[in-house]
């Protein structure tokens, strides 16, 4: 299963690179507005930066909701560095624009997917993600995991080639679950990675590792 991160925040970027478990980058208006002063004049070479930290796919967000405005805004985020993979809303809009958009070449992440009609809806339309909210599901009390699987049945049954990328990741549950369904990519917020790591016990077993050699070090 491949790792991506998701934040538009690049000492973070960095940091997860620098573990040698980074697949790509996902990212959105929130994400990026929170990283730069002005979206105008700095929103371009921000996602060029995050392309030279990472050599993979780097999703960036369109902001047009109509059909014809998001194929234009697609075709200049395109242009930017060849990694990076467009996301559209999945909408109806967003699908004629995935449509036009992947026959010309593009890859296209549909995001926001939130049932598995949607989800096989975006595979015909030849999307190369489609990005179920798991955690957002699990807010209104339904279970994320479970559209995760039934999309993946799907794909499987028709021989889509859309991977499905688990977004809207809360916790480490979240991952392994994902890991266990199968899924090709989970996008991962700087902080589920960080917890990720830990474990009580290897705390535990790494004090008594060093108190011991401290001992020993004391006897000699």
């Amino acid at each position: 299963m491949k790792f991506f991160i998701d934040t538009a925040n690049i000492e973070k970027i960095k940091e997860a690179a620098a573990l040698g478990i980074l697949d790509g980058v996902t990212t959105n208006p929130s994400l990026i507005a929170k990283e730069v002063t002005d979206v105008e004049t700095e929103f371009e070479a921000h996602l060029k930066e995050i392309c030279r930290i990472v050599d993979g796919p780097i999703s960036a967000e369109v902001t047009a909701i109509e059909h014809q405005g998001m194929v234009v805004e697609a075709k200049q985020l395109s242009q930017i560095h060849p990694n990076i993979v467009v996301k559209l809303p999945t909408t109806r809009d967003g699908l004629k624009a995935c449509v036009e958009l992947a026959r010309g070449g593009i890859q296209i992440n549909m995001t926001l997917v939130f049932s598995a009609a949607q989800a096989l809806l975006v595979a015909k339309a030849g999307a190369a993600y489609a990005s179920p909210f798991i955690g957002r599901l699990d807010d209104i009390s339904h279970v994320g995991m479970e559209l995760v699987q039934d999309i993946l049945q799907i794909y499987e049954n028709y021989d889509y080639p859309t991977q499905v990328l688990v977004a809207s990741v809360r916790h480490p549950v979240h991952v392994v679950e994902a890991a266990l369904a199968g899924a090709d990519v989970v996008t991962i917020p700087p902080a589920v990675i960080d917890k990720l790591f830990k474990h009580p016990l290897t705390d535990i077993g790494l004090e008594r590792f060093l108190a011991d050699w401290e001992k020993s070090r004391k006897r000699g």
